[in-house]
């Protein structure tokens, strides 16, 4: 989560396609569009705190509950999520997310 959270925060888009899950709802094939997409999305929004709150490992599945203050556009856009993730051949794929705003 950590990892992800640097990635958006950098503007390394790559690297947030790379560890998303192909069965997450936000999964594109066109990679060239998503990355466009994360790219609009770093560049316009400070990513000023993340805060793990809750840490659930498992073997092949690991649930990470974390707030993150976020601003975008002058907007305050902070989140709390509950995030999913699945290994897949020893990597940890980001599959999804419950918000609680």
């Amino acid at each position: 989560m950590k990892s992800r959270y640097t990635a958006y925060k950098l503007q390394l888009p790559k690297y947030i396609i790379n560890t998303t899950h192909k069965e997450n709802k936000d999964y594109l094939d066109d990679f060239s569009v998503w990355e466009k997409q994360i790219l609009d999305f770093s560049k316009n929004c400070d990513f000023n705190n993340l805060e793990i709150i809750e840490f659930l490992d498992g073997n092949l599945e690991a649930y990470v509950t974390f707030r993150v203050q976020l601003v975008c556009k002058m907007k305050d856009n902070s989140f709390t999520e509950k995030s999913k993730f699945i290994k897949t051949d020893d990597k940890w794929f980001y599959h999804s997310g419950d918000f609680n705003g």
